[in-house]
This record gives structure tokens, C-alpha cells and sequence, in this order.
């Protein structure tokens, strides 16, 4: 039997301690950097306080998904790491152990079989679509796919070294922390569940962003061609977006909630308009919701679905696009219609 998947909770830990735009950007002296925020569409982020850091960021995630699930810790049958940044207890990357060992012991999961991935800001659409493959074999019944992304370090490099709007780190003021969870559980023969997931690689664009961690200092830093990278992203993206719609006999109209990448909300508008035209429809709603969040790198599509559940903005039936765009460059497509997780949410009379 070919079994599907659908979303059964999301869980989401965001930093209390905020960072404004206009406060990282006061430490700039460049002409017209006050406008940042106007353009980014950005006004403040979570930033994570001592004793926070990308596990600890992921462990409250995955524990606020587990409050909103019906199933059990040890009901878990695979956790898959997904995060790019692996800070657990200061700023050295930890390569081992693994994150998702340290999350089974940590939420309890005992039977879960583990394994971290790392695909930039793709991750966690990509734990889904590795996931979907072990569901359709009936191999398991339940996932827990979870980043912590604790990138906001890479501010500390960029105020550095920014001298222009050109700047290849001035992406690194967009960021913020976030940890994201999702659990997904196996159906038969479910219209609610997972109609699509895939992914391309364009290898030829690598280098237009790039992140590693410091040499002679703690955290990270990224390098960006950011105007390039729109623009590749964009054209690359509308084949990709095309060819699931057409394999699922969808037309753009009937796509209710599109989200992108969380990236800035200029980039964002603009690339849905040139999705629209050349398309020749337009999907109901553009998702945007960066504006007290900024860019959470792999976590930002669970985000997003967190705080529009919270606000009760789906329904049951809704068809949602997540459109992902990560180093690579990649280009990642997952589609699926929303369930009754809304029911779990928000404050419904």
C-alpha cells in the first residue's frame, strides 16, 4: 500500500529577549541604512539570552509540538534533525553527537530511530520530503522533524564589516532566532494529506551565499550576492512551481495560502508578482509575517504556519504552498491541504 502523510502538530519556541532593526542598524554609518527596516519589512527579532542556544531552541520546540499532539514521546518513530546551526551550551559548532540523539534522550523518544541532515534553509522541508519517502513504504507512523537555528551571532561579524549597502553581510541584519517542531503522522487514503514535495539543486549558483563558522572567533557568518540570488531564485523557482502544480492538476488560483521563504517583504512581493504573471493567476494569499520574527533560516515555513494557525487564519481543506529557497542554490516545493490541526489552535467559539 502506498500510505500518505499529513501534518499532525506544530510546536514553535522564539527567544523572548528582542533585537529592533533600528537598534542594530544605529551601529552603522552608512547613508540611508535607517531605511533597512522599511525595506526589509522588519522591525525587531527573538534573540536568544544566556543559557539559550540552538538546542535549547529546538528541545522547546519539539516540547511545545508534543502539547499539541495526541501522541506521546515514546509514540515517536523517527526524529530528524534539521538544523544549520548546532550551538548546544556556547558557540562551537557540536558535529557529535548528533542533535536528534541528544533530542530522543532529552524529550523521552526512546524507540525513535535518529538521524540529523543539513540543507541550509531547506532542512526542514527536506526532513519532510525524506520523511514522506519512509511513510509511503509504511516504514513508519510517526516523525518529528525540529530545527533550532540560533544564527543571530552572525550580526557580531557583519557590524564589523559592513561598509555599503552592497555589503555581502548585510543580509546577516535580516536574522533571527527560532526554534520550529512538526510531527507528522501516516493516513490511508487521506485528501488532507501531503499532495506534493520536491526539490531542485541549481549547484552552479553555490557561491551565491555562503556561511561557516569562525576561525578565530565564536558563531558564524554569511556571505550573500543578494541582489543575484533574488534574482536566479526567482526565475529557477517558477518552473519548479509550475511542473507541481501540473503534475497535481492545479492551476495557481487554487493555491489559498502561498509562503515563501521569509527572507525581506520587498523580496518576497516582488517575486510573488513575477510568480503571478507568469503563471497568469495568482494564489489566494501571500504569506508574510517576518515583520517581529526576520529570517529563522530552516524554521521559517513551520513559523509561519504556527502563528497563522494561533490566529486562526486556516481552514479545513485550505490548499498551502511552501516555496523554499536555501544556499545551493535550492529550490523546494511542498504542497499539501490543512486539516484539522486548526481545531488544536488559536481560540475557536
Amino acid at each position: 500500500m502506498n500510505y500518505k502523510c499529513q501534518i499532525e502538530s506544530i510546536g514553535v519556541k522564539i527567544p523572548e529577549k528582542k533585537l529592533t532593526t533600528r537598534e542594530l542598524t544605529a551601529k552603522i554609518k552608512i547613508p540611508g541604512i535607517d531605511k533597512f527596516g522599511l525595506l526589509t519589512g522588519i522591525q525587531e527579532r527573538g534573540i536568544c539570552s544566556a543559557g539559550e542556544d540552538s538546542f535549547s531552541l529546538a528541545y522547546d520546540a519539539a516540547m511545545d509540538c508534543l502539547s499539541h499532539s495526541k501522541y506521546l514521546a515514546d509514540e515517536l518513530d523517527m526524529i530528524i534533525n534539521c538544523s544549520i546551526t548546532r550551538y548546544k551550551n556556547g558557540l562551537s559548532h557540536l558535529y557529535e553527537p548528533a542533535f536528534s540523539i541528544l533530542l530522543k534522550s532529552a524529550i523521552g523518544a526512546e524507540k525513535a530511530i535518529t538521524f540529523d541532515i543539513s540543507n541550509a534553509c531547506a532542512g526542514m522541508l527536506t526532513g519532510v520530503y525524506i520523511a514522506e519517502n519512509f511513510f509511503r513504504r509504511g516504514t513508519i507512523k510517526t516523525c518529528m522533524i525540529v530545527s533550532g537555528e540560533y544564527i543571530s551571532n552572525m550580526y557580531n561579524h557583519a557590524l564589523k564589516n559592513i561598509r555599503t549597502h552592497l555589503s555581502s553581510e548585510i543580509s546577516s541584519l535580516t536574522v533571527g532566532d527560532c526554534g520550529a517542531a512538526v510531527i507528522l503522522e501516516r493516513v490511508d487514503g487521506n485528501e488532507d494529506g501531503l499532495i506534493l514535495s520536491g526539490f531542485t539543486t541549481f549547484s552552479r549558483y553555490n557561491d551565491l551565499c555562503t556561511g561557516r563558522q569562525n576561525k578565530n572567533s565564536q558563531g558564524g557568518f554569511m556571505k550573500t550576492k543578494a541582489i543575484k540570488i533574488h534574482k536566479v531564485s526567482i526565475n529557477k523557482s517558477m518552473t519548479s512551481v509550475k511542473k507541481a502544480l501540473d503534475e497535481n492538476g492545479l492551476s495557481f488560483e487554487e493555491i489559498d495560502y502561498l509562503i515563501p521563504h521569509q527572507t525581506s517583504r520587498s523580496s518576497i512581493i516582488a517575486g510573488a508578482v513575477k510568480l503571478s504573471d507568469h503563471l497568469g493567476k495568482k494564489p489566494g494569499h501571500v504569506v508574510i509575517n517576518l515583520k517581529d520574527t526576520g529570517n529563522t533560516a530552516s524554521t521559517t515555513h513551520f513559523l509561519a504556519l504556527y502563528q497563522y494557525l494561533a490566529k486562526n487564519k486556516f481552514h479545513v481543506g485550505d490548499r498551502i504552498m511552501l516555496l523554499c529557497f536555501a544556499s545551493g542554490l535550492i529550490i523546494g516545493v511542498v504542497i499539501f491541504r490543512m486539516n484539522e490541526i486548526v481545531y488544536r489552535y488559536g481560540n475557536k467559539n
